[in-house]
């Protein structure tokens, strides 16, 4: 919902923000911002609050395998911590770990700068009716006073168990709950002094009965959170499982334990009418793989754009149906990925009772030679194609593979724009704001004054930047390349189209 107003701000366009809590969170769920979420901030102008939040001295963000804190370390994933300022990293911005109680803030400190936003905190939505023209929305007030609230549009950014959803009957489809997990949320400045093992992104335990956990530092200091994938018991004795996870007694304070259900969904539909959904509204994912979040915002700035663009007046009546064409199937193979992962780090094995040592070295080895089957990569997560999307000009190359060994960028219309490193410092990732950007890349790019200028007419927000760098005309593979709003290709040519006015009304959605 954050994202999602600030999209919106950007681009003047009044919105409420309708929060039924204070705003102040005081249990983090979410612990790490993806690549892409970091590339949007980026753009949003936080990044740098976002990475040095928690962590300010960029501590190591390796995922550490081990017995217990107190036991032997079994594998480490060696994870890239710092901004990428040169080189041929695929972005500027690696994941960081800010979790959702500090990161929340910061984007909330961004949102309100902009004057077209209104918040309204301590208030319900009670329920809403559209019409053809709009929506009406029905909301209560701390104190209990009701208000209606008319507007063009709604969009329910309001979690698994909203309320937008099931008004608009939008049935859940998927595997439904695939474990019963608990948080448990404690405090102790003195852990990390009591093991061996260092600081580490995450810490995930391997006993007899395999991976059953992991813990996770919240900020640097002294709040831990432990969460036990499978294992709902533990909700009645939470001391025994912070035993089990150090390997002994330690000084700790309890904060808060919070059962919760670990569960693959996705809503058959995001939208009727005038009303969308976004976020765990419309999916819901085992947060191993650190999807939930970073699918939600990039629903959350693809939407933003779209609705600004039927409200100024230049977005066609397909526009907003391509929402849904473009994120459902991103969000279906995020929600795969995310259970797929889960299953694999739940099925670590661990050395039974009484096992062979060079049994179980070898079992180890075995699982260790992989490590990557246990993290989504990053590369992965970012490298989506909005395949079929009926507001992108599709040119017939092949579809790029959704789970690539290596990075392979591209500008096949529908693809991320790829990050390139300029002369003046930029990465071609900074060129793009929020309107479309027309790139003319190499020494002699040629003319496109024609598409301009169909996109002038239509009132389509444009704006031409030449690019003589030789890298990025190679990563851009055509001399023409029209960037979307939200960063991805939305049409590419070696010359100006023959008929640009087609081109333009097909990428609003006219």
């Amino acid at each position: 919902g954050l994202a999602l107003a600030l999209e919106l701000g950007l681009r003047d366009i009044p919105c409420l923000v309708v929060e039924k809590r204070d705003g102040v969170l005081h249990v983090p769920k979410m612990s790490e911002v993806s690549t892409r979420n970091m590339e949007f901030c980026r753009r949003w102008g936080i990044a740098h609050a976002v990475r040095t939040e928690v962590w300010k001295d960029q501590r190591p963000l390796d995922f550490v395998y081990v017995e217990n804190m107190l036991g032997r370390e079994l594998g480490r994933q060696i994870r890239l911590t710092q901004p990428v300022s040169q080189g041929d990293y695929h972005t500027p911005e690696p994941s960081a770990h800010c979790p959702q109680i500090f990161f929340d803030p910061l984007l909330a400190k961004r949102v309100k700068r902009q004057p077209s936003v209104t918040f309204a905190y301590n208030t319900t939505l009670d329920s809403f009716e559209q019409d053809a023209a709009g929506v009406t929305a029905a909301l209560i007030d701390a104190d209990g006073k009701r208000r209606r609230v008319r507007a063009r549009f709604l969009v329910g950014c309001d979690g698994a168990t909203g309320v937008v959803r099931d008004a608009l009957g939008i049935p859940l489809e998927g595997l439904g709950v695939v474990a019963n997990s608990v948080n448990l949320f404690f405090n102790s400045p003195d852990l990390i002094k009591l093991h061996d093992k260092g600081w580490a992104r995450n810490y995930r335990q391997i006993d007899e009965a395999g991976c059953w956990a992991e813990l996770i530092p919240i900020n640097g200091e002294g709040l831990w959170r432990l969460t036990i994938f499978d294992e709902p018991e533990s909700a009645k004795n939470p001391d025994a499982f912070l035993r089990r996870m150090f390997g002994g007694d330690f000084p700790y304070e309890m904060i808060n334990v919070s059962e919760w259900e670990r569960r693959d969904f996705v809503a058959a539909d995001y939208r009727r009418g005038n009303v969308f959904i976004a976020g765990d509204a419309a999916h819901q994912n085992s947060p191993t793989g650190g999807l939930g979040m970073a699918t939600g915002i990039e629903e959350s700035v693809n939407l933003g754009w779209k609705l600004a663009a039927v409200l100024q007046g230049w977005g066609g009546p397909r526009l907003l149906d391509s929402y849904l064409v473009e994120r459902r199937p991103i969000a279906l193979r995020n929600v795969e990925l995310s259970t797929r992962t889960f299953h694999a780090i739940s099925s670590i094995p661990g050395r039974k009772h009484g096992e062979d040592a060079s049994t179980y070295a070898a079992a180890l080895e075995a699982w260790k030679r992989d490590l990557e089957r246990y993290t989504i990569p990053d590369h992965v997560k970012m490298q989506y194609t909005y395949e079929n999307s009926p507001i992108c000009v599709l040119d017939g190359t092949p579809a790029p593979d959704p789970e690539p060994r290596v990075f392979s960028p591209s500008t096949r219309p529908g693809s991320r724009a790829p990050h390139v490193w300029l002369a003046d410092g930029r990465t071609t990732l900074d060129l793009f704001d929020e309107g479309f950007t027309l790139l003319r890349l190499g020494a002699a790019p040629p003319d496109a004054s024609g598409l301009l200028a169909a996109a002038r007419a239509r009132g389509l927000p444009i704006r031409e930047v030449l690019v003589t760098d030789v890298r990025a005309a190679q990563a851009y593979e055509m001399p023409l390349v029209l960037v979307r709003a939200d960063g991805h290709v939305a049409w590419r040519g070696n010359l100006e189209p023959a008929d640009p006015v087609a081109i333009v009304d097909h990428i609003r959605g006219a």
